[in-house]
Parts: structure tokens; C-alpha cells; sequence
């Protein structure tokens, strides 16, 4: 039934009560009969607002390279972190693949190895570091949530306030040949925007063992300036040689309908979770215009 007004006027039409044909008219039946090659039929879906799945839940990426493989030292305080966290907040936690994952890629090209397949080696070790995360967290009761179980991760969230998944996007026969070379275009970075996307999540930050973006590799270049804020096409359209994040998670970003705002922090800096997940500026942020 209509929503009527507060005051009794008449009747208004709820934005919950709108059928597909009030908001688009005559798109129902075509797309039922037209060809969803049709730019134009395409162009109009998207008149029809997204629902944010779980607008309260924040994903978080544990680097694999930078945090996991560091071990104990790197790993322990940012896991107290998120344990004080889930008390009040609800965490959606992915993990990278790091060193082995890059270790297995070298054999995989050496053996000429296509690029399906090599996704499927990094996407068995960005499993592994879940597995090791979900074992840090067991006295939690946090769960490790596979691909194949996602349609469950809101029961878990509800009931644990944090899952565990490998950020690796479950791509890997099937991967994307990249525009150069063989190595899997989209990994771990990937596949956890594309969960922050697709569930409407309140934020993304990647937990990585740099300040956020600098002009180039402070690592290797200690002139590097720090960049606290930047926009996805500024960031494309620079010279920036070592991006903080993988390429197509700002393709993406310029496509989204929810995730239009990533942070990088560093998380070897104790405290910086915690305020990240706060909503105080740490970092870098990097957003869609």
C-alpha cells in the first residue's frame, strides 16, 4: 500500500514501493524481449538504485607481502586491533597472498604456465593466510568464509561481528588475460574492493606497511613525497610508477556504485586500524569523483 504522508495529505508512493515499470517504464518487458547487448536497454538499468547489502560492515585487507609474511611482530597488534574493533563494529576481513603467492607466479611462468592457472596458485595461498588469521581468531569464534559461502557471511557477521575470507576473487580458470604479460591482473586488492562493492560495506582500507601513496617508491626512493588525498583519475592519469593498489580497483572504483572511496594506512603504526575504522583521515584516500 502507498506510504501516506505524516500530516494526512495525500498519498505518497514509498521509494520501497516502486515497481521496476514506476521507476523505468516499459523496461521490464524489455528486458525480458530485447537484446542485453542493447547499450541503450543497458544504460537504463541503471536507473534503478542499489541496495547497500551490509552499509554497517567495514572491509578490511591485510596485506600479504606487508603484514602476514612479516609474522608475529607485524601480525599480533594489528590482530588486538581488530579484536577490540569487533566488540563495537563489524568487520568483513580479506587477506593477501604476498611472497609465496609471488614465489609460485616465477615457477608458473617459468613453466609457461597460463595466466588461469597461475591465478589459482596465488588464489591457494591468499587461502592459507586466511586460514592462519581464522586460527589467531578462533577464540573469537571468527570464521573463515569461503567463496562458495558468501550467501552465509551476513549470518556470521551478525552472529561474530568479523569473518575471514582470502582476498583473492574466485576468478581462477577464468581469469582475465592482462594487457601485458601473464600475471593475474586481478588479485587480492581486487577481489576485497570488489566484496566492499558488492555488499554496500561503510568502508575499504587496505592495511599495508606504508603511510599510504607517495610520488614513487619511498622504499627505494626516499625523496618520495606523500600524497594524503587524491581522485581515481588523478591517480590514473599520473606518472606514478609502484601504485598502492592494484590498477583495476581504480577502473573499478570509476564504475561503482557504493565503493567509491578507498584508505590506505599503514599497520605497522599501532593505532592506525583503530582510527581508520573511526573515520579519522590516516593515511591516504583515494576517491571517485
Amino acid at each position: 500500500m502507498p506510504a501516506r504522508t505524516a500530516a494526512g495529505g495525500g498519498a505518497r508512493m514509498s521509494t520501497e514501493s516502486l515497481t521496476l515499470d514506476d521507476r523505468a517504464p516499459g523496461l521490464a518487458s524489455r528486458l525480458v524481449t530485447g537484446a542485453l547487448s542493447d547499450l541503450g536497454l543497458l544504460a537504463e538499468t541503471g536507473r534503478v538504485p542499489g541496495v547497500a547489502l551490509l552499509p554497517h560492515a567495514h572491509v578490511v585487507k591485510i596485506g600479504g607481502q606487508s603484514m602476514i609474511d612479516r609474522g608475529r611482530r607485524a601480525v599480533y597488534p594489528i590482530l588486538e586491533e581488530i579484536r577490540a574493533a569487533i566488540e563495537r563494529l563489524y568487520l568483513v576481513i580479506g587477506t593477501g597472498a604476498g611472497t609465496r603467492a609471488r614465489h609460485a607466479y616465477s615457477v608458473g611462468v617459468d613453466l609457461g604456465m597460463p595466466t588461469g592457472v597461475l591465478t589459482t596458485l596465488g588464489t591457494g595461498v591468499a587461502l592459507q593466510n586466511a586460514r592462519i588469521l581464522a586460527f589467531l581468531l578462533a577464540k573469537e569464534g571468527v570464521p573463515l568464509v569461503l567463496p562458495n559461502e558468501f550467501g552465509h557471511l551476513p549470518l556470521y557477521l551478525a552472529e561474530r561481528h568479523a569473518v575471514v575470507f582470502p582476498g583473492m576473487p574466485p576468478y581462477t580458470f577464468w581469469e582475465h588475460n592482462p594487457d601485458v604479460g601473464q600475471i593475474p591482473p586481478h588479485r587480492t586488492d581486487t577481489g576485497c574492493y570488489l566484496v566492499s562493492e558488492v555488499f554496500g560495506a561503510a568502508s575499504m582500507i587496505y592495511v599495508k606497511d606504508e603511510d599510504g601513496l607517495y610520488s614513487d617508491d619511498p622504499k627505494r626512493n626516499p625523496d618520495a613525497t606523500f600524497i594524503p588525498r587524491i581522485t581515481v583519475d588523478e591517480l590514473l592519469d599520473s606518472d606514478i610508477p609502484d601504485l598502492v593498489v592494484e590498477r583495476p580497483v581504480l577502473e573499478f572504483m570509476r564504475r561503482a556504485a557504493h565503493s567509491r572511496r578507498i584508505q590506505v594506512i599503514n599497520g605497522l603504526v599501532p593505532g592506525n586500524l583503530t582510527r581508520a575504522l573511526a573515520g579519522e583521515h590516516v593515511g591516504t584516500i583515494i576517491e571517485a569523483p
